[in-house]
This record gives structure tokens, sequence and C-alpha cells, in this order.
């Protein structure tokens, strides 16, 4: 049996939520009831969990003000991430703008990232197989671009049919990671790409994620957080402290924590900060974080206004971070 909490109003509403989604209530109190579900509804199938558990067809029902997944015990089933994570701080960086560059102009600021001191070089959300930036060639133009100490994800986000077989060829073609917009794409993609055992860390971005936590009906955030870690990312968004995303301050340390507290047998996450973290502040979002390891800072836009350049930018929030 998986036990599951959620925020009900009314709290009357428990045993049919429960008939809906084939469980049992066990509790109501404080607003809150918890039913039990037998596992074998959805057995390690991420889709059906997700339709049952976090995005149910009793978000569809009138009579309710407010229901909002809070807690489950995990099912077992789930991988979890390929690697361990980095035990010192990290710092990652966005190749920008996201659009409208072509490999060769990709790769040229790739590098000058690297240079800056940069761990990890990934995509935008927005850059996938477009015809003016293709997939392969960028990666080809990026790898001979980047020393092999830095990691380069790509975005392999794209129509579902050749998702697994673009992850293969950006690996052959010296991707030293990959990233998937896990909530555009689908959950379930995530868990494909780790169960590949492609031999390279998942960065899951969180876009679309947000429209599952934020309001009176949906799942909270530390939930999001911990299912992405068990579908296979190594690295996880978790937000900032820049005032830049919705989350407050207690919410995003404890979707850090959730990166890293002990999750079944599953190897825990590198926490990813990141919307308005820049030079400036990269030191104090560390700190703000409540962990000393398995972080990283994700620089976007603020690092390239910095005086001097983007290179020197990475190059400030890293002596910050590791000072």
């Amino acid at each position: 049996m998986v036990r599951v909490t959620y925020e009900l109003e009314p709290a009357s509403w428990a045993e049919e939520l429960a008939r809906i989604e084939a469980g049992e209530v066990v509790a109501v109190e404080d607003g809150r009831a918890v039913v039990e579900f037998p596992q074998r509804n959805w057995g390690s199938d991420v889709t059906l969990l997700v339709s049952s558990l976090l995005a149910g067809e009793w978000a569809d029902s009138a009579a309710l003000e407010r229901c909002r997944l809070v807690g489950l015990e995990w099912p077992d089933g789930l991988p979890g991430p390929a690697f361990h994570a980095s035990e010192r701080v990290l710092v990652g960086a966005i190749v920008k703008p996201p659009l409208g560059l072509a490999p060769r102009e990709f790769a040229q600021t790739a590098a000058a990232l690297a240079r800056g001191g940069a761990d990890l070089i990934k995509d935008d959300e927005l850059l996938g197989d477009q015809e003016w930036c293709p997939l392969e060639e960028r990666v080809r133009a990026v790898a001979a671009a980047l020393p092999a100490s830095v990691r380069y994800a790509p975005n392999v986000t794209g129509p579902v049919v050749g998702l697994l077989r673009r992850a293969e060829r950006a690996v052959e073609l010296g991707a030293s990671a990959l990233m998937v917009n896990a909530f555009a794409q689908g959950l379930d993609a995530l868990r494909l790409l780790r169960e590949a055992d492609l031999g390279v860390p998942l960065f899951a971005h969180r876009v679309g994620a947000a429209l599952w936590v934020r309001g009176p009906l949906g799942v909270a955030g530390t939930i999001v957080v911990e299912l992405t870690r068990l579908c296979g990312a190594d690295y996880v968004q978790v937000g900032s402290f820049s005032g830049r995303v919705f989350e407050g301050e207690d919410e995003v340390r404890a979707q850090v924590a959730a990166c890293h507290r002990p999750l079944g047998g599953a190897r825990r996450s590198t926490a990813v900060l990141g919307g308005g973290v820049g030079p400036e502040n990269a030191a104090e979002h560390v700190r703000r974080a409540g962990a000393e390891a398995r972080l990283m800072v994700l620089l976007g836009s603020r690092a390239y206004a910095y005086p001097g350049g983007v290179e020197e930018g990475v190059r400030a929030a890293v002596e910050a971070v590791r000072t």
C-alpha cells in the first residue's frame, strides 16, 4: 500500500477522492485526508501514477476548493539518479541568447563560459533541434570547444518518437550530460532516458512544473522534486532566493532537502538553484540553501551583464562560491 496525504477542502470529500482513484481513506483531520492506494494500481508506471495521484480526475470536480498533494510514501520501482551528486558546490551556466545562435556562435559562447570556470554548460529550454541550430551540429561544435572537465548538456526535448535516438546520438557526438524538459516531454521520458543507461547525467528542466505547484489544486513542490529525482534526474531545479521565482525561502530550502534526504535506495540529486542567480548573489544562494554540498548555482542572463563580459561573470561566481 502507498500512503498519500492531501490538503482537502471540503474535508468531507475524502471518500469521493478515494473512490475516484481506487483507494481507501485512512484518516481525515485538520483539513488533511490520508488515503492508501494499492501499488498494483500503477506498478512502476509513472504515467499512471501521475494520472492518479498528482494530476487525477479529482481536479475536475466543481465541489473542491482545495486538493493539494503534500505527502507521499513513494512506491518501489523507480530508478533514481545514475550518478552520485558532487560533494562540492558546482557552477552551471546557460548559453544565451536562448535562440538565434548558429552552432559555431553557440560553441564560442560555451567556450567562454568554460574559460570562466563553469562545471556544466547547458542549452536553454527553448532550444531543441531547430533547423538554424541543429542538435547534432551544435553538439559537435560544443564538444570540440570544451575541455573534458566541463560537462555540456544539450536539450534533447522534442517529438517523442525520436527522443531516445536524439539522446543516443548526442552522447555519441560528445555530449557529457543531457537535458530534457521533463514536464513538457513527460516524466516517463526522463525515466526512459535514465533506464537507457547512456552513461551521462541527466538535467531535468522544470518548465511547466509551476502549473502543478501553484494554486489550491495541485502538488507540493517537494513532491515534484522527489518524483523528478526518482525518475532519474541527477540535476533537479529547485527555484532560487532571488525573488524572481514564485517560491518562498522556506519552500526552496525544503526542495533542496528533498533532493538530498534518504528516499528508498535512490541516490541524492544535485539541487540546482536558478532564476535570477548571478555573480553578485551566487554565494548568498549557497548560504541560504542550508546545504554545503550537492548544490549547483545556475547562471543565466545576469552573468552576461557582468562588467568585463560573461567569462568574467562566471569567474566571479566561481570565486564567490568557493571562497
